[in-house]
């Protein structure tokens, strides 16, 4: 049996019970060793078999999983954050269901998660955004042009950017452009509730400068939108005035 599992979004103790559990059972455990926080191995057994991801191949990771199902072993991928997420993990399920080899899928918390908790922030507010869109810049991994950041900002939705830090001086053009304004609020967050933490606040017109000044080139998001604003609407589940299925307004 292989299970996919989302390590979260850094810390060692985000991970989900369910997550932890199959670490401590696992005979194997191929982990993305560039991404994911050491300190989770520390749920693996001392006899488990531990492979590094960031030097294997698909194949070699696949095959991996071939040797392991074949001496009855369970077989742990931990990727990071949700594995849904920019996790390449489709590709490893159509290997698995050629092999016809059995696995199920952990869900984790994203690291867009991580970083709404640790900017204290709410991406949906009434009057704000209702609307979180999830996306990276187009680099050496192309984006749909449907998908480009100008035609995405046109909504003035709250936008998290993955993998995209290296590309700020065309990505804050393409905001500015499709929509944002310059002092539309903005933050990078280095490494989101890991130890070495770091929160970077500034707005779209100095997001480049802000991420070349700190030398943030990897493992930051990028979060634009006016949610980490000041002005947005009561939510009316709470509102005295509005009726709901388990109270009356007053």
């Amino acid at each position: 049996m292989v299970h996919f599992v989302g390590a979260g979004s850094g810390a060692a103790d985000l991970i989900t019970v369910r997550g932890a559990r199959l670490l401590s059972e696992a005979d194997v455990v191929i982990w993305a060793g560039s991404l994911v926080n050491p300190e989770l191995l520390s749920y693996c057994r001392p006899d488990c078999e531990i492979m590094d991801s960031a030097k294997l191949t698909l194949e070699e990771v696949v095959e991996a999983i071939k040797n392991a199902e074949a001496a009855g072993k369970t077989t742990v991928r931990l990727h990071t954050g949700d594995s849904s997420i920019y996790g390449a993990v489709r590709e490893q399920f159509d290997e698995l269901d050629a092999l016809g080899i059995d696995y199920d899928v952990t869900p984790g918390v994203s690291s867009f998660c991580g970083a709404a908790a640790s900017l204290k922030a709410e991406y949906t507010l009434p009057g704000v955004s209702q609307t979180v869109i999830i996306t990276r810049a187009a680099g050496k991994t192309p984006v749909p042009e449907k998908e480009s950041i100008a035609s995405l900002a046109a909504h003035n939705a709250t936008m998290v950017l993955f993998l995209s830090t290296s590309l700020t001086e065309k990505l804050q053009r393409e905001l500015i452009e499709g929509g944002y304004t310059e002092d539309t609020p903005a933050a990078v967050v280095y490494k989101a509730t890991w130890p070495d933490e770091r929160i970077f606040r500034c707005t779209v017109g100095t997001l480049h400068k802000t991420v070349t000044e700190n030398g943030l080139k990897k493992t930051s998001l990028i979060i634009v939108g006016g949610c980490m604003g000041e002005d947005y609407l009561r939510s009316l589940l709470y509102d005295p005035k509005f009726t709901t299925e388990f109270r009356k307004a007053k």
